[in-house]
């Protein structure tokens, strides 16, 4: 692997015999330095052809460049922040009063435990928050749902039963409240709609304007780093 400065980027290059084609790539970094990184898999070719390439490409990789960044993990220093409503607050702030009740509980002070307090917080304060949010849609909907739960899910953010049993990823509670509100009539409408069509979609429009504008940001949302 070497590395190739273009411009102001820095690009990974992978060179395979066994590839056909050239592939360009922007992905998230695991380094605190970096927001993001470049790399380009080529099969054998000469330096004139790297070069016209991102040259062609040099508009696509500067867009996905700050999408990545824009849309970058957000994460906290353990014990001292928290993230809600898609800020990062110091953990001495007033919400934050149970979590640093659990956390001052611990006996082993391990990663994992101090994850837990976390979780245990986020779903106290999903109940807290996002509960009434529930309960004021279902009444402005008309729709009524038998149970809300909460647990922590890694690729969904809520899902709606035949039984009307909604459930709320905890995550939620860390996005910003016109996310949480897209994902409560969302799973709402599932009382009606058990699908994605075209009248599910208008009943969710009808209660959130912009919601197609929402669903589009909310693709880009990843809120884990673990």
């Amino acid at each position: 692997m070497n590395e190739i400065s273009f411009k102001d980027l820095n690009i990974e290059h992978i060179c395979k015999t066994s590839l056909k084609h050239s592939y360009i790539s922007v992905k998230p970094s695991k380094s605190e330095s970096l927001d993001a990184k470049i790399i380009l898999k080529t099969p054998k070719v000469s330096q004139r052809y790297i070069i016209n390439l991102l040259e062609e490409k040099e508009a696509w990789i500067r867009t996905q460049l700050s999408k990545t960044i824009q849309n970058r993990v957000k994460t906290v220093n353990l014990e001292d922040e928290v993230l809600l409503f898609g800020e990062i607050y110091s953990i001495d702030v007033d919400e934050a009063k149970k979590l640093r009740e659990l956390l001052q509980k611990i006996r082993v002070d391990s990663k994992a435990n101090i994850l837990k307090c976390y979780d245990t917080f986020y779903k106290e304060h999903s109940k807290i928050h996002i509960i009434p949010r529930v309960e004021y849609f279902s009444k402005l909907m008309g729709l009524e749902y038998q149970e809300i739960k909460f647990r922590k899910m890694k690729s969904r953010w809520g899902s709606c039963s035949s039984k009307r049993v909604i459930t709320f990823n905890t995550a939620l509670i860390k996005v910003a409240h016109e996310f949480i509100d897209y994902v409560v009539v969302h799973e709402l409408a599932h009382i009606v709609h058990m699908n994605h069509s075209k009248s599910f979609h208008s009943l969710v429009q009808n209660y959130i304007p912009h919601a197609k504008h929402i669903r589009k940001k909310f693709k880009n949302i990843n809120i884990y780093d673990d």
